[in-house]
């Protein structure tokens, strides 16, 4: 079975830290570009980031220049979101997600469009 399995969310302080691991089964992990959407409570589904199958390129959101890093470890079918200086805006489910090409370089597909998506992780922020 193709999975995506998403780990590390939590609750932390505004300002705080956290980092995000996936590790993918089921298919062949370094064909795929990974990468992360969120979903708020009453909010629609959006990008946040994404690398590349390679990990030569990255992709991520305005929202989360400089504050999110995306990176993947290919013999570890591991992708990992590093957040820092997390908002209260920040908080919601995170999923993965897989897509042959990172969905923002696609003519036609939403940063959030990707082929498979596994189960998501909890983000709280708050003090």
């Amino acid at each position: 079975d193709v999975q995506l399995q998403a780990s590390g969310g939590g609750l932390v302080q505004p300002g705080g830290s956290l980092r995000l691991s996936c590790v993918g089964s089921g298919f062949t992990f370094d064909d795929y570009g990974i990468g992360w959407v969120r979903q708020a409570p009453g909010k629609e589904r959006e990008g946040v980031s994404c690398i590349s199958s390679s990990g030569r390129s990255t992709f991520d959101e305005e929202f989360v220049k400089g504050r999110f890093t995306i990176s993947r470890d290919n013999a570890k079918n591991t992708v990992s979101l590093q957040m820092v200086s997390l908002q209260p805006e920040d908080a919601a489910v995170y999923y993965c997600a897989a897509a042959t090409l990172c969905p923002g370089i696609v003519a036609g597909r939403k940063s959030h469009e990707y082929d498979f998506f596994g189960q998501g992780t909890q983000v709280t922020v708050s003090s």
